[in-house]
């Protein structure tokens, strides 16, 4: 039989610590870009609040603990998290089936602890599985479903909250759907407020920013958010009939001093505990709150212009700890998200500053900036959503997908027609399914090289196996051994093999034990010191 062994893996070289910017050191580029995080979250944490069934309040709590706790605790350097909208459909199935949402703070509180628990068990290494094909693929289909979903709200229809990533809506209607009530539907007043901010956007972005230094140093975002207020307020005053009504503006709730706040928090209810059920919706909330994380980070980590990564044993910890603080003070379950990451990097944000900057955003418009923020028309921040979905999906990276070949191409593109018209989670799975495919057909063709006899000198077919084999390779073993013809001579040469799987050795004495029926002269060699009895 064959022992497996070992190679022991050159020390990686010390990495200089002035080779990444220091979270104190890029300020000038990470308050920018946390404000701007800032203005794309705040109507995702209320939008997802209302679609789950919760208290309004919630989801920005959420965001404030993803922004001021996780931020913190993560080894991620540009990853944002907050409330999630690929948990809506499991919060309101909790709350149906534990009775009060009170009673899911408790599931989220313990979702919280396992996830510590699957971080203390590192894992986190799952996170490394995903091809690089799906997770382009899963970035370019969400800034496909940021621009279809975004135009209802830039048209001025907001009857559906703002990161709803699946295909068919809470109101019945479906991507395609929506956009066709928005055509038909249309608010001027929103509509002209979102066309003359996206414009603006992309003056200050494409030709302003590179002009002028002043523009640098000012995020194009904020600029649209004032003007877009501006802009209401003039057609108040000069055409009210093209004035937005606050069904179209951002919402908070009106809180005046700490004991507001306080009153508006909701507390977990531990009788839950009792009830079987609160254990099944726990472990879903972990299970499904940890993909969506690693799925983000590694998405992150793939758009980070510094190339850094992210330590996911590490991330679950910070995860764990974010939802058992968001539980207690009476907030949702959160995970990484990539649409607020994806806006803090093309923000320009360095380091964890960004995300931290974003949650104090938060605390302090929630405590203190209400009366202005409920006055930014959505359509505006609509416009902000748009730019930054474009930027995920832009012709360019379809293009370089399909220069790789198929076995890239494939995975890509079936992952982003899947997340279109499924969800998230379920887009993902069949893009890996793909995926895999490829990797067991790489598998299946590179178990082994295969020379034959010469037509001068004969000689043995020899059959060449790979440093590596695993089971994944038996079956093309298989293949070319019943291939081999009768009266031949067969050299199998392991020398250079540092592992061959069990099923492959018992496959060859297999062979080996058949050979001579067939009158065929089988030679086996391995590596020196490796065959025993």
């Amino acid at each position: 039989m064959l022992k497996n062994s070992s190679v022991s893996e050159r020390p990686a070289a010390p990495v200089s610590p002035n080779r990444f910017p220091s979270a104190f050191g890029s300020l000038g580029q990470d308050l920018p870009a946390g404000l701007v995080v800032f203005l794309v979250a705040l109507p995702l944490c209320l939008g997802i609040s209302l679609a789950s069934g919760a208290p309004l309040l919630s989801g920005v709590i959420t965001g404030i603990v993803g922004g001021v706790v996780v931020a913190w605790l993560s080894g991620s350097a540009l990853s944002v998290s907050g409330p999630a909208a690929g948990l809506t459909a499991i919060i309101v199935a909790a709350i149906a089936t534990l009775g009060s949402f009170e009673a899911v703070l408790a599931a989220t509180v313990l979702a919280g602890a396992l996830q510590i628990g699957l971080g203390v068990a590192r894992a986190g290494i799952i996170g490394l599985y995903f091809p690089t094909s799906v997770i382009r693929g899963m970035l370019a289909a969400i800034g496909l479903i940021l621009i279809l979903k975004q135009i209802p709200h830039f048209l001025g229809i907001d009857a559906d909250y703002f990161e709803d990533l699946s295909f068919w809506q809470a109101d019945g209607r479906n991507t395609f759907s929506a956009l066709g009530n928005a055509l038909e539907n249309l608010q001027p007043g929103p509509a002209l407020v979102g066309v003359g901010c996206l414009g603006l956007l992309l003056l200050w972005d494409k030709v302003l920013s590179k002009r002028l230094n002043v523009a640098r140093l000012v995020p194009g975002a904020l600029i649209v958010v004032l003007a877009a207020i501006a802009l209401n307020e003039t057609f108040r005053a000069l055409a009210p009939a093209l004035s937005i009504g606050p069904e179209h503006l951002v919402s908070l709730p009106a809180i005046n001093s700490w004991q507001d706040a306080a009153g508006l928090i909701t507390t977990p209810d531990w009788t839950a505990f009792r009830r079987p059920e609160t254990y099944t919706v726990a472990f879903t909330l972990a299970i499904v709150a940890s993909l969506e994380t690693l799925l983000s980070v590694e998405a992150v980590d793939k758009l980070d212009p510094h190339k850094r990564t992210t330590p996911t044993n590490r991330e679950m910890l910070a995860q764990g700890a974010g939802n058992m603080v968001s539980g207690l003070l009476g907030g949702l379950p959160l995970t990484a998200v990539i649409v607020r990451s994806s806006a803090n990097i093309n923000a320009g944000g360095q380091t964890r500053m960004a995300a931290f900057t974003h949650g104090l955003l938060l605390l302090v418009s929630l405590l203190f900036l209400g009366p202005l923020l409920n006055r930014i028309p959505l359509s505006a921040l609509a416009a902000i959503l748009l730019v930054i979905g474009y930027k995920l999906t832009n012709p360019a990276l379809y293009r370089s997908q399909w220069q790789l070949g198929w076995q890239q191409f494939l995975p890509f593109i079936i992952t982003i027609v899947a997340i279109l018209f499924t969800d998230l989670l379920k887009g993902v799975v069949l893009g890996l399914v793909v995926g895999v495919f490829y990797i067991l057909k790489a598998n299946y063709d590179a178990a082994y090289f295969r020379s034959g006899p010469t037509r001068l000198g004969g000689g043995p077919i020899i059959l060449r196996l790979a440093e590596q084999v695993s089971f994944l390779n038996k079956a093309s073993i298989i293949k070319a051994l019943e291939e081999v013809p009768h009266n031949a001579r067969v050299v199998i040469d392991g020398s250079d093999s540092l592992f061959v799987d069990y099923d492959v050795l018992e496959a060859i004495e297999n062979f080996r034990q058949s050979a001579p029926e067939r009158g065929i002269s089988l030679e086996v060699k391995w590596r020196a010191a490796e065959l025993v009895s």
